[in-house]
C-alpha cells in the first residue's frame, strides 16, 4: 500500500493534474519536488498551486551549480553529441532530478516516486533507470501509462472539475511541448510533427535568427583547465554564471539551433528543435583546445567512444558502470587540456582566431612547409612502405 509519494513537480497543468490524480487514486500524501536547473521558474506560483491542492511538504531546490559541475562539464569533456547533432540538454538533466527524488523519498519515508513523462518518450526511461539505480525496491508511478486520459482536452476537463488552474495558453491544445534548463531548450510536437513544414520562428525562445542577430561580430576568449571552462575574457565566475554568459553570447549571435529527427530509445523517430547557445560555443571551444593538447591516439580514441558515450547518456544510463568507465577514460585525457581559445561570433558562425596552451603539442617548426627541424621528408617513404600491409 502506497502511503507517501514524491512527485517531480513543475507547477504546470500536467503535473498539477498528476498531483490531484495521485491523491484521488492512491489516497496518499504527496510531497512535491521541484529542482531549479535554470529553467523559467516561478517559485511563488509553484508553492501557491501545490498548497491549493493540499500539499503540506513543498520542496524547491536550486541545483544549477551542481548541474553544471557534475553533469554538464563531464559531458562536455566527452564531446557528447547524440547522432551527431543533439547536445543532450534534456537527457543530462533527468539523472540529477531522479537522484534527488530518491534522496528526498528516503528522508521523508516515502514509499513511491512519480514523474510526468509520457509513455512514448525517453524521459520515462531516464527517470526510472535513475530511480532504480538508487533504490531497486522503490515503487514507481507513471500516470501517463496508468490513467485513462487520452488527450489534452481530458486533462483540462479533469482540471476544471478539480479547480486546478489552467494557464491561458493551454485552454486549447498546446502547439508544442517545451522543456528547458540552463543548458538548453527543446521544443517538440504538433506543428513540428509535419516534416514538410519548417520550424516557425515563434517557437524559438533563447536564440535570435541570423536575420535578427546583430550585424556586428564579437570576439570572446575562453580559458580551460583540465578540460573545464574556468573563465571568459579572463574573468572567473561561478560555473552557472559562466554558462549563462555563453548563453547570452550565443543568443545574440544566432548560435545553437538544431532541427533534428532523432531515434528515441524506445524506437520511435521524433523531430525536435533544440536551442543550446552556450553549450554549442563551449563544445566548439573545448574541441579546439583539445586539438593542440591531446596527442593523435587520445583524440582518435575519444572520437571512437563518443558515439557510445553519448548514446548511454541519451538512453538514461548516466549512472551505469559503462558510462562511468568511459568517463574515466575520457577524464584521463583531460589532465593537460588547458589554455585559451579566442573566438569570433557572427550570425550563427563560430570562428577560431587563436589557440594557446603551455601544454601544446603543436610545433610550427615541424609543421612548416618552409623547412623542418629534426624531421626529414625522406622518412615519409619508410612510413608508407610500413603501412602497405593494409593492402
Amino acid at each position: 500500500m502506497v502511503k507517501k509519494i514524491v512527485l517531480a513537480y513543475s507547477g504546470g497543468l500536467d503535473t498539477s493534474v498528476i498531483l490531484k490524480w495521485l491523491q484521488n487514486t492512491y489516497n496518499a500524501e504527496v510531497v512535491t519536488y521541484t529542482s531549479n536547473l535554470g529553467q523559467d521558474i516561478n517559485k511563488n506560483q509553484i508553492i501557491k498551486n501545490a498548497k491549493k491542492l493540499g500539499v503540506k511538504k513543498i520542496i524547491i531546490e536550486d541545483l544549477q551549480e551542481t548541474f553544471v559541475k557534475d553533469y554538464i562539464y563531464p559531458m562536455i569533456r566527452g564531446n557528447a553529441l547524440y547522432e551527431g547533432y543533439y547536445l543532450l540538454g534534456t537527457a543530462i538533466a533527468r539523472p540529477l532530478i531522479a537522484k534527488r527524488q530518491i534522496e528526498i523519498a528516503k528522508k521523508y519515508n516515502a514509499d513511491a516516486v512519480a514523474h510526468g513523462a509520457t509513455g512514448k518518450g525517453n524521459d520515462q526511461v531516464r527517470f526510472e533507470l535513475g530511480y532504480y539505480y538508487f533504490n531497486k525496491k522503490i515503487k514507481v508511478i507513471s500516470p501517463w501509462r496508468e490513467w485513462n486520459f487520452k488527450s489534452r482536452s481530458d486533462l483540462i476537463n479533469y482540471a476544471k472539475k478539480n479547480n486546478i488552474p489552467i494557464p491561458k495558453d493551454k485552454k486549447g491544445e498546446a502547439p508544442f511541448s517545451v522543456d528547458d534548463n540552463l543548458f538548453h531548450t527543446s521544443t517538440e510536437g504538433k506543428i513540428l510533427e509535419d516534416l514538410k513544414k519548417p520550424a516557425p520562428e515563434y517557437i524559438y525562445q533563447r536564440t535570435f535568427s541570423p536575420e535578427k542577430a546583430t550585424n556586428k561580430s564579437q570576439n570572446c576568449t575562453l580559458t580551460f583547465s583540465k578540460g573545464n571552462l574556468v573563465a571568459i575574457n579572463n574573468k572567473k565566475n561561478s560555473l552557472k554564471d559562466l554558462l549563462k554568459k555563453l548563453n547570452e553570447l550565443g543568443k545574440k549571435h544566432a548560435i545553437g539551433r538544431v532541427d533534428l529527427v532523432e531515434n528515441r530509445f524506445i524506437g520511435i523517430k521524433s523531430r525536435g528543435v533544440y536551442e543550446t547557445p552556450g553549450g554549442t560555443i563551449l563544445l566548439f571551444a573545448h574541441r579546439a583546445i583539445e586539438s593542440i593538447t591531446l596527442n593523435k591516439d587520445q583524440q582518435h580514441l575519444k572520437d571512437e567512444i563518443t558515439p557510445k558515450y553519448s548514446e548511454l547518456i541519451y538512453n538514461g544510463y548516466w549512472f551505469s558502470k559503462e558510462r562511468k568507465n568511459l568517463q574515466n577514460i575520457i577524464d584521463s585525457t583531460q589532465k593537460k587540456v588547458e589554455g585559451t581559445v579566442k573566438l569570433k561570433l557572427y550570425k550563427g558562425n563560430i570562428i577560431i582566431l587563436e589557440r594557446f596552451s603551455k601544454k601544446s603539442l603543436y610545433s610550427k617548426d615541424i609543421a612548416s612547409f618552409e623547412g623542418s627541424k629534426g624531421v626529414s621528408s625522406k622518412n615519409a617513404e619508410k612510413f608508407i612502405k610500413k603501412k602497405r600491409y593494409k593492402y
